[in-house]
């Protein structure tokens, strides 16, 4: 009797836990589903808007910083490394940056690039994911030789050349007034100006906000009352862009001589 109670009591005892693992089983939740990646952008939509260097301009020797402005097109924040490049060059690098939906301002390190070549002209890569792309840029952000430097603020200025340079009227009589006419060839963009007629390192004549179209242009100045002092007067025309002066080449020396005062060549004068 005695053994009939104890195997009782064990069969119970494991109808009671086999209950309660089936329990278990049928209570378990359901196995989770992988997380989806992380939301991320793509190299499309990122865009420069702006590119500054710092100074502008630069000389040859001093360390320049360059700050960019880089819109996210997309709603979300990514974390990338930026590279500034001229051609396959890389002038400057940074690492881990967030670029967060919208506007946002970059600062890159400081540099000692060797600036040397006339122009250079910068693009940006991304790199997200390990994957390098290059940047949709807004424009052509370009640094130029100046007389000052390179700079990225200046407009590009192409060669410029003086065709002719006369008197109206022509020859000067002594103390009367005359105006200069200039005949300005420009090979590059349209572009606004003053030009100046200059004898040594004197003014003599000027005109202020100018437009310099494509081509060849004439250009009257205003009567001036100039003084003829000297054997021979040798004038010179400057052309400045944005305060910045730009050489004119000419066709010929225009020099004036005492005998009439006239700027026509040599082959033309009586």
């Amino acid at each position: 009797m005695e053994t009939i109670l104890k195997m009782g009591f064990l069969l119970v005892s494991f109808i009671l836990i086999f209950h309660g693992c089936v329990a278990d089983v049928q209570m378990a939740p359901p196995p989770r589903e992988p997380l989806p990646p992380p939301p991320t952008i793509r190299p499309q939509e990122l865009k420069v808007t702006e590119l500054i260097m710092s100074p502008d301009p630069v000389r040859e020797g001093q360390r320049v910083s360059f700050q960019a402005v880089v819109v996210n097109l997309s709603r979300y924040s990514v974390r990338v490394n930026l590279f500034l490049k001229d051609r396959d060059e890389v002038i400057t690098e940074l690492y881990d940056v967030l670029i967060r939906p919208g506007e946002n301002s970059i600062l890159f390190p400081k540099t000692p690039y060797r600036f040397t070549r006339e122009e250079y002209c910068f693009i940006i890569e991304v790199d997200i994911e390990r994957t390098r792309r290059t940047v949709d840029m807004a424009k052509e952000f370009c640094a130029r030789r100046t007389s000052y430097g390179w700079s990225m603020s200046l407009p590009r200025v192409d060669p410029l050349f003086i065709e002719d340079l006369d008197f109206l009227p022509d020859p000067v009589l002594p103390g009367r007034e005359f105006r200069f006419r200039a005949k300005l060839r420009n090979d590059g963009n349209p572009l606004r100006a003053n030009i100046r007629i200059v004898d040594r390192d004197q003014v003599v004549a000027q005109l202020n906000d100018v437009l310099l179209p494509h081509g060849i242009s004439n250009f009257v100045f205003p009567s001036i009352p100039y003084a003829f002092q000297r054997f021979d007067h040798c004038f010179t025309v400057s052309v400045d862009v944005e305060r910045t002066p730009y050489r004119v080449d000419a066709a010929r020396k225009f020099c004036a001589k005492p005998i009439g005062w006239t700027l026509k060549p040599p082959s033309h004068r009586p």
